[in-house]
């Protein structure tokens, strides 16, 4: 087959990656190209793709944005390790680079949320579109579009006169996370579906957002516009198939679960779990670990608030918490409490339970750290939501078990991972989830929250600890009550060492998700 991604991001390309579809879209391609297809993945160049070594402009050619022409620039790009198979493409504009030179996402106000992206991602599209249909990626099979960035390809192919050929090629639309929903007016508004493409005829009742039935909700027009529906991993199938209930910690379908639910019913929803890389290589668990992550972390700390005009005081608390770690390590013996270790980007999904407010007054975080005390100690790195980042320094601002790393490196992440003995991620959804993999492919067991991918890939006892509720409040309980048995599990040596073998032996094969891709994405059936 002959296959085109369409996507706004591709860690293949260095620079083009900001979440977890960069990582998908940069794996599953040369899976699919291990099973003899040609897999061809297109994104918008953001003004500096296109000027890494090695690019080729191949094409330039107009086309009808805003009522205007527009024109736009094919390039192709080597990407930073290329597979026989795959061929990197990038389509470039001025309004791609909206945001500045290289970045992928906008910062819109929330009077106007998506606005400015998905007017760039509109014409995306219809340069997509328009790319195909010129026949510039050859005799397409299948058009893969990945989360709601690429969905007006979904929205053209049904609706625009000049895109009614692409309705023969095989369409898969892929859900990636369901709480971004791209979410803009029909009319007055510059960034709007009859601005952009003014005299549009649409089916209102396929495309219009549940709530704001003024509004085009372009998560949803994915869904409904394309042949087959794909979510990442099967539990999470079943969850966004049912509505979704906030006052009792459930992430469904949020708002969406209807169409969902028809198209499971039509047989066109399919659930398949992301993968992860592995090597041959057995790395077992050195007793210095702990003090390289440290030593690393300090590091980096002292990196960041070099860049920074005004000292952010999180650096300094997580310094000085850094250095007395590492002043009470003991080198004879090693460190005999529990490190749990947690990356994550900042946002409610990964947060939402650390911060409820349990019986005692006190936040579940706080809770776990106190049931840490003298057993446990934790170490998170992220960044995201100022809140949320607040509220994690405050609460390491009170337990000297807990250090808050405010940032991210990819490096640093990969200690975590190795350091580690117990992975903390108690997402209130999570569509499948890499860090657990992660974790768990460097022998680090999890403790999660039992909800979509993660659900799939941890199997409490076993493997690792997973835990679950029917409210908020029974998740956060669940939560400690959990840490508490991992934690005695960690005193018995060799049961624990026989967990984290179990943790190492998991395999989440990118090649077994491009044959599911195959059976039951690209097929017109079932």
């Amino acid at each position: 087959m002959n296959i085109l991604m369409i996507a706004a991001e591709n860690d293949a390309l260095a620079g083009a990656k900001v979440g977890g579809i960069a990582d998908v879209v940069r794996d599953i391609a040369p899976a699919l190209a291990q099973r003899s297809h040609q897999v061809q993945v297109l994104l918008p160049g953001y003004q500096s793709l296109s000027e890494q070594s090695g690019s080729q402009r191949h094409d330039r050619f107009q086309v009808t944005f805003w009522g205007r022409v527009e024109t736009v620039d094919l390039y192709s790009v080597p990407g930073r390790n290329p597979v026989g198979g795959v061929q990197q493409w990038v389509l470039e504009h001025p309004l791609f680079a909206a945001a500045g030179k290289g970045r992928i996402y906008c910062d819109d106000p929330p009077d106007r949320p998506f606005a400015t992206d998905a007017s760039k991602f509109a014409l995306f599209c219809v340069a997509a579109a328009e790319a195909a249909t010129r026949g510039l990626f050859g005799q397409l099979d299948v058009l893969h579009l990945h989360d709601w960035h690429a969905s007006v390809v979904a929205l053209l192919r049904a609706y625009h006169a000049d895109y009614t050929a692409l309705q023969s090629i095989h369409t898969v639309f892929s859900i990636h996370n369901l709480a971004l929903q791209g979410i803009r007016p029909f009319d007055g508004d510059i960034s709007a579906v009859h601005a952009w493409f003014p005299g549009l005829d649409l089916e209102y009742d396929r495309v219009s957002d549940p709530r704001y039935t003024d509004c085009i909700n372009l998560m949803r027009t994915g869904i409904n516009l394309s042949d087959k529906v794909h979510a990442v991993s099967p539990t999470y199938v079943a969850e966004i198939t049912r509505p979704s209930s906030p006052q009792q910690g459930f992430f469904g379908g949020e708002g969406l679960d209807p169409d969902l639910l028809a198209a499971q019913q039509q047989g066109r929803l399919i659930g398949i779990l992301n993968g992860a890389e592995y090597d041959s290589a057995v790395h077992p668990k050195l007793d210095s670990e702990l003090e390289r992550l440290l030593l690393a972390a300090e590091s980096e700390v002292i990196n960041w608030m070099s860049k920074e005009t005004h000292c952010y005081s999180g650096h300094s608390i997580a310094l000085g918490r850094i250095q007395q770690w590492l002043r009470n390590l003991d080198q004879k013996s090693g460190d005999k409490q529990m490190l749990l270790t947690s990356v994550g980007r900042l946002t409610d999904q990964k947060v939402l339970l650390l911060r409820q407010t349990m019986l005692n007054g006190k936040s579940a975080l706080d809770n776990l750290l106190l049931q840490l005390a003298g057993r446990g100690r934790l170490i998170l790195l992220g960044s995201g939501d100022p809140l949320l980042e607040q509220f994690l320094l405050e609460v390491a601002g009170r337990h000297a078990n807990f250090i808050f790393l405010r940032g991210f490196s990819i490096d640093l992440s990969e200690l975590f991972y190795r350091a580690g003995d117990l992975f903390l991620m108690p997402s209130s959804f999570e569509p499948c989830g890499i860090s657990q993999m992660l974790a768990m492919r460097a022998g680090q067991p999890c403790l999660v929250h039992s909800v979509g991918g993660l659900a799939d890939t941890v199997e409490d006892g076993k493997s690792g600890f997973s835990f679950s509720g029917s409210s908020l409040h029974e998740q956060c309980q669940g939560m400690l009550d959990t840490c508490e048995r991992a934690i005695n599990e960690f005193s018995r040596t060799a049961h624990w060492n026989e967990i984290c073998a179990q943790a190492a032996a998991q395999r989440f094969l990118w090649s077994d998700s491009a044959l599911a891709y195959e059976q039951h994405l690209y097929t017109t059936g079932e």
